[in-house]
C-alpha cells in the first residue's frame, strides 16, 4: 500500500520514504524536488551534486548525517529491513544492513577502520543479493508486463534536467569577478585622488566616463553569476503522451506568423516559414498556423493560396523521409550529401520530382510579386470580380480565411493537414493599432475563438523551423507537471543564415544568446526576444502562476529592492496604490471562475447608458431582484471580465480553459463571425489589452516589455538550446541596415526607460522579481545611454594628441600595478567566460567591436530620438538610400547606404587618425623626451581605431577588392614617413640655430 502524503521519486518511481525523524525525506530544500535517499546517494556518487530542477547543490553533509543516523539508530537484521521496505513501498536499493553497533570500539584507530570496511563489504554483498533477487523476479514476469512497467517508469522520469556548469569552471569565474570588483575600487580610489591639474576638464570627463562604464559592467556581469545548461528527453515525452493505440496527449500549439509589407518581406520567405510549420514532427490535429497580414496585401493572400496547395505535396514528403530542415528553399539550397541516412530506393526519384514542383511553385510566386509591383488605379480585384477589401491599407474591414484544417483540403495521400488561417485585422482612421504588438494580440483572440491551444509559438515571417522536433523540446518543459506550472514561456536562441564568415557586424549576437541568456536561465529565466518563443496562453491573459500564493494585505514590500531579505520589515505597507489595484485585479481574475452559460440563460438583467459625473458615458448593470447574492456576484464577475478582455462571451469562456480547446457552448457556425468581431478596431477600447494582458504596448520593443511584465507577476521562463538549432532567420548584413536595426532596439529601450514600466521603479510591490533579474532588465533599458560617455571617451585620445595633454598623471609603481591588475582582470574574466560558455574569442571580439560601433552611432541617435518622441511628440525617421550593390556571394555586405547615423563614428575615425599624425609630428619636433608620453596617447587612439575598424571597412565598401587594412596602414605610414622626411631632410643642427635666427639680410 502506498501511504498518502508521500511523494513519488522522480528517478525510480517509488515513494521517497521517511528520514530518521519520521518526516517525509526531502532531497532539495529549495524546490522540494521528490527524490528518494537511494537515488540521492547515486546522484552524489556520480558527481551529480545539484538538483535537476532548480540547480541548487545538494546538502551532502545532511545526507551523510542521515545515513549515519540510520546506521546507528536502526540495529536491524536483513529480514527486518526487507519487511520495513515492503511496508513502506520503498525501492530495493534502500535495503542495507549494518552490523556495526558503534564506530568507536576501542581507543586505537584500527578497530574503527576494520568495522567500517566490514560494514561497506556487507552493504555491497547485500546490494548484490538484492539485485540477483530482482533479476530472478523480473525473469518470471512476462515481457508484455515488463514493457508496460518500463513505460510507467519512463513516464515517471523528468522530461528535462538542469545541468550545472562544472565547479572547476564556475568557481574561478566568480572569484575573478569579485577580484575585478575590488581592483576597480582601488583603481577609482587612485583616479579620484590623483587629478591632472594641467588637464582638469579632460581628467574629470575621463573619470565620469570610467565610472559609468564600471556601472554598466556590473549590470551586465552579475546576472551571469549562476549560468546553467538544460537537457531534454523527447523519448520520455513520447512514452508519456503518445502510447500506441491511444490518441496523442500532446498539447496543442497555435503558431503566429506576422508580416506587414510583402514587397519588403518577400512572400516566398513567409511561405517557407509557413511550410516548415505545417510539416512539423507533431500531431497534425495539434498544430494550427495563423498568418497575420497587417498590410492587408492581396499579394500575401494569393501567395498563401499557392502555399496551401503546394503544402498538400510538401508535408507528406517531409514526414515520409524525415528531412531537415522542412523549409523547401533552405532544404534544396543546402550543400551536403542529401542521400546520407536515406535507404528508401524511391527517395531520389521523389526528391527530384519535389524539387521540380517547388521550382514551379517559386515561379508562380514570383509572377504574383511581379504583378504586384504596380497597383491598378481601380485597386485590386479578386478572382470572382469583387474588389479586394484591403485596397486601402489604412481603412478596411477585418478579414479571416481558413485555408487548411480538419474540414479543408487533404494532402495527396488523403491525410488531414494542419489548419492554416489568414488574418488581417480591421483598420480605421482615428484608431491606434500599435503595430506588431496589436497584430499579435489580434491573433491571440482569433486563435482563442477558433482553436484555443494552450500554448502559442510566435515567429517572425523570416524565421523558419529548422528543427522539426523543436515544439517537442519546448513541451518537455511545458508539459512537465513539476517544471511547467510556473513557466510563462520557453525561449529559443536566434540563429541566422546568410551571414558572412567573419560576422563583421556581430549579426549572430553569439555572446548575448550563448552567455547572457544562459546566465539569466539560472535566475528567473531569459528575456523574451520577439521570436522563437513558446508561450503559456494563460500567462498572456494577465494571470499569475498557479503555484504563486496570493499576497496578503498586511504584507509589506522592500522599498529598495522588492525582494531583498536583508531589509528591515516596515510597519506600514510601501506598495504603490496602482500596484495594489493591479494585484487585486489579478487575484479577482484568478478567483472568478463562473458558468457563463448559466448567466447567459437568465435574461433578468440589462445595461443602461448613463452619464457619469465627468460627462463620460458609462454602462450601468441593472440586476433583477429575482437574483440572489451569489448570482449577483457572478454578474459582477462577468462585468469585470468584459472590462478586462472585451465584449465576447466566447473569448472570455476560452480564457478560463487552462487546457485549451473550443468551449462546448460555442456554435461552430458562428465562430468565424465571433473571430471577426474580436479583431475589430474598437474591441480593445476600455479594456486591459496592451496594458496588463497580451503583448504590452508603449514601446517598439514590445518583446522586452511583455516578458518583463510576466516576470513581475511571478512567472519564470526557460532557455532551450537543442543541439540542432530550433529556428533560423535572416539578418541584415550591410552596415547601414544593421545600424538601423540596432537603432530600433535601442529606441525601444529608451521608451521603456521613460515609461511607467521602467524596471528602476516598476514591480517592487509584489517582490516577485528577483534582484539579479531586475539588474538584467535595468541593463536592457540603460545601455543606450552608454553612448554619451562612450563618444566622449573615444574623443579623448584625439584631443590629447592634438593638445599635448593627457588624462593620467605621471605613473608611480603603485599606479602601474593598479592599471596592470585591471587589464589582467578584464582579460581573465573574458577567458573564463569563454571557457564555460564555449563561445569563440573571435565572437567575443566582434561583439566588443560592435558594442563601440553601435554605441557611438545608433544608440546615440536612439537617445535623442526617444527624448524628442516622449517630450516633444516628434517622431524622427532616418532615411536610408542605397548607393551600390553586388551580385556576388555576400554581395549585400558591400552595399553602401548613406544615412545620418554614420556621421558620429566617421567623425571619430577621422579625428583620431588626424590626432595620430599630429602626435607623431609633435614628437618629431620636440625630440626624444616627447616619445614616452606619445606611446600612451597613440595606444589609446589605436584602441578606438581598432574597435571602429569594421565600420571603416563598411564605409569604404569593396574598393576594387583592395583590403581596407592595407589602405588604412598605407595612409598612416605615408603620413608618418612624410613627417619624418620633412623633419630630417633640411637637417639644421642645434648649433646653427642662433646663426639662422641672426641672418636676416640677404647678404648674411
Amino acid at each position: 500500500m502506498m501511504e498518502s502524503g508521500v511523494p513519488v521519486c522522480h528517478m525510480c518511481g517509488e515513494l521517497v520514504g521517511f528520514d530518521s525523524k519520521g518526516e517525509v525525506f526531502v532531497a532539495c530544500h529549495d524546490c522540494n524536488f521528490p527524490l528518494c535517499k537511494s537515488c540521492l546517494d547515486d546522484q552524489i556518487n556520480e558527481s551529480k551534486k545539484a538538483c535537476m530542477r532548480c540547480g541548487a547543490p545538494f546538502d551532502e553533509n545532511g545526507a551523510m548525517e542521515e545515513l549515519e543516523a540510520e546506521n546507528t539508530g536502526n540495529q536491524t537484521t536483513m529480514a527486518s529491513h526487507l519487511s520495513n521496505a515492503k511496508d513502506l513501498g520503498l525501492h530495493a536499493r534502500n535495503v542495507s544492513v549494518s552490523t556495526v553497533d558503534s564506530e568507536y570500539n576501542g581507543e586505537s584507530g584500527n578497530p574503527i577502520w576494520k568495522s567500517r570496511v566490514e560494514s561497506w563489504k556487507d552493504k555491497k554483498n547485500n546490494k548484490k543479493k538484492a539485485a540477483n533477487k530482482t533479476e530472478k523476479v523480473a525473469a518470471q514476469i512476462p515481457p508484455e508486463q515488463q514493457m508496460e512497467e518500463k513505460q510507467i517508469l519512463d513516464a515517471a522520469e523528468p522530461l528535462s534536467i538542469v545541468v550545472p556548469i562544472p565547479k572547476n569552471k564556475l568557481t574561478p569565474y566568480r572569484i575573478i569577478i569579485i577580484a575585478r570588483l575590488i581592483i576597480l575600487g582601488l583603481f577609482f580610489n587612485y583616479r579620484l585622488t590623483n587629478p591632472v591639474d594641467s588637464a582638469y576638464p579632460l581628467w574629470l570627463t575621463s573619470v565620469i566616463c570610467e565610472i559609468w562604464f564600471a556601472f554598466s559592467w556590473v549590470l551586465d556581469q552579475f546576472p551571469k553569476w549562476s549560468p546553467i545548461n538544460r537537457e531534454t528527453y523527447i523519448d520520455r515525452l513520447s512514452a508519456r503522451c503518445e502510447r500506441e493505440g491511444e490518441p496523442s496527449e500532446l498539447a496543442g500549439v497555435d503558431f503566429f506568423v506576422s508580416t506587414v509589407d510583402p514587397l519588403k518581406e518577400p512572400p516566398l520567405i513567409t511561405a517557407n516559414t509557413v511550410l516548415s510549420i505545417l510539416a512539423l514532427d507533431y500531431p497534425i490535429d495539434k498544430v494550427s498556423c495563423y498568418v497575420s497580414d497587417d498590410g492587408a496585401a492581396m499579394l500575401t493572400f494569393e501567395s498563401l493560396v499557392e502555399t496551401s496547395d503546394f503544402a498538400r505535396k510538401w508535408v507528406p514528403f517531409c514526414k515520409k523521409y524525415s528531412i531537415e530542415p522542412r523549409a523547401p528553399e533552405f532544404y534544396f539550397s543546402q550543400k551536403f550529401d542529401y542521400l546520407k541516412d536515406k535507404i528508401q530506393p524511391s527517395f531520389v526519384k521523389e526528391r527530384r520530382a519535389m524539387k521540380r514542383d517547388y521550382e514551379e511553385y517559386k515561379v508562380r510566386i514570383n509572377a504574383l510579386v511581379a504583378k504586384a509591383q504596380k497597383t491598378p488605379e481601380e485597386g485590386w480585384t479578386m478572382q470572382d470580380g469583387t474588389p479586394w477589401p484591403g485596397n486601402n491599407t489604412r481603412d478596411h474591414p477585418g478579414m479571416i480565411q481558413v485555408f487548411l484544417g480538419h474540414s479543408g483540403a487533404h494532402d495527396i495521400e488523403g491525410n488531414e493537414l494542419p489548419r492554416l488561417v489568414y488574418v488581417s485585422r480591421e483598420k480605421r482612421p482615428g484608431y491606434q493599432h500599435h503595430k506588431k504588438a496589436g497584430a499579435e494580440n489580434a491573433l491571440v483572440r482569433v486563435s482563442a475563438i477558433l482553436t484555443n491551444a494552450p500554448y502559442i509559438l510566435n515567429l517572425d515571417c523570416d524565421h523558419y523551423v529548422n528543427n522539426s522536433k523543436a515544439v517537442r523540446e519546448a513541451m518537455c518543459f511545458m508539459m512537465d507537471p513539476q517544471v511547467g506550472q510556473d513557466v510563462c514561456y520557453v525561449q529559443f536562441p536566434q540563429r541566422f543564415d546568410g551571414i558572412d564568415r567573419s560576422d563583421r557586424y556581430a549579426n549572430r549576437n553569439t555572446v548575448f544568446f550563448d552567455v547572457n541568456m544562459k546566465g539569466l536561465d539560472g535566475l528567473q529565466g531569459p528575456v523574451y526576444v520577439g521570436t522563437g518563443c513558446v508561450f503559456n496562453r494563460q500567462s498572456l491573459y494577465g494571470y499569475g502562476p498557479p503555484s504563486l500564493p496570493s499576497i496578503s494585505k498586511s504584507s509589506s514590500s522592500c522599498s529598495c529592492c522588492g525582494c531583498c531579505s536583508f531589509c528591515f520589515p516596515s510597519k506600514k505597507p510601501t506598495k504603490d496604490v496602482s500596484e495594489v489595484y493591479q494585484d487585486s485585479k489579478r487575484e479577482d481574475l484568478n478567483a472568478a471562475i463562473f458558468n457563463l452559460n448559466e448567466i447567459d440563460s437568465k435574461p433578468s438583467f440589462r445595461y443602461e447608458t448613463k452619464y457619469g459625473n465627468l460627462g463620460i458615458i458609462d454602462k450601468i448593470l441593472l440586476v433583477s431582484a429575482d437574483y440572489d447574492e451569489y448570482e449577483r456576484s457572478l454578474l459582477i464577475s462577468q462585468m469585470s471580465f468584459e472590462k478586462t478582455f472585451g465584449l465576447s462571451s466566447v473569448f472570455i469562456e476560452s480564457t478560463l480553459m487552462e487546457r485549451g480547446g473550443v468551449p462546448d457552448s460555442a456554435n461552430p457556425s458562428t465562430l468565424i463571425k465571433e473571430a471577426i468581431h474580436v479583431i475589430s478596431c474598437g474591441y480593445e477600447e476600455k479594456t486591459e489589452w496592451g496594458k496588463e494582458i497580451g503583448w504590452i504596448y508603449g514601446s517598439v520593443t514590445e518583446d522586452i516589455l511583455t516578458g518583463f511584465k510576466m516576470h513581475c507577476r511571478g512567472w519564470r521562463s526557460i532557455y532551450c538550446m537543442p543541439q540542432r538549432p530550433a529556428f533560423k532567420g535572416s539578418a541584415p548584413i550591410n552596415l547601414s541596415d544593421r545600424l538601423h536595426q540596432v537603432l530600433r532596439w535601442a529606441l525601444g529601450s529608451v521608451e521603456i526607460f521613460l515609461s511607467r514600466h521602467c524596471p528602476l521603479w516598476y514591480g517592487f510591490g509584489g517582490g516577485r522579481l528577483k534582484w539579479l533579474q531586475r539588474l538584467a532588465y535595468i541593463n536592457t533599458i540603460v545601455y543606450p545611454f552608454t553612448s554619451l560617455p562612450l563618444i566622449a571617451y573615444c574623443s579623448l585620445p584625439a584631443i590629447c594628441l592634438l593638445t599635448g595633454k593627457f588624462i593620467i598623471p605621471t605613473l608611480s609603481n603603485v599606479a602601474s600595478a593598479y592599471f596592470l591588475l585591471l587589464f589582467l582582470s578584464i582579460i581573465a574574466t573574458s577567458v573564463l567566460e569563454l571557457r564555460w560558455s564555449g563561445v569563440s574569442i573571435e565572437d567575443l571580439w566582434r561583439n566588443e567591436q560592435f558594442w563601440v560601433i553601435g554605441g557611438v552611432s545608433a544608440h546615440l541617435f536612439a537617445v535623442f530620438q526617444g527624448f524628442l518622441k516622449m517630450f516633444a511628440g516628434l517622431d524622427t525617421n532616418f532615411t536610408v538610400t542605397a548607393k551600390a550593390a553586388d551580385d556576388a556571394e555576400f554581395g549585400e555586405l558591400y552595399v553602401f547606404k548613406w544615412t545620418t547615423v554614420l556621421i558620429p563614428p566617421t567623425t571619430l575615425l577621422v579625428v583620431n587618425l588626424v590626432g595620430v599624425v599630429a602626435g607623431f609630428s609633435d614628437a618629431l619636433n620636440k625630440g626624444y623626451e616627447a616619445w614616452g608620453p606619445l606611446f600612451g596617447k597613440v595606444f589609446f587612439a589605436f584602441w578606438v581605431i581598432l574597435h571602429l575598424y569594421p565600420f571603416l571597412k563598411g564605409l569604404m565598401g569593396r574598393q576594387n577588392r583592395t583590403p581596407t587594412i592595407v589602405v588604412l596602414w598605407s595612409v598612416l605610414l605615408a603620413s608618418v614617413f612624410s613627417l619624418v622626411w620633412v623633419r630630417i631632410n633640411p637637417f639644421v643642427g642645434k648649433n646653427d640655430d642662433s646663426l639662422v635666427e641672426s641672418c636676416i639680410s640677404i647678404d648674411c
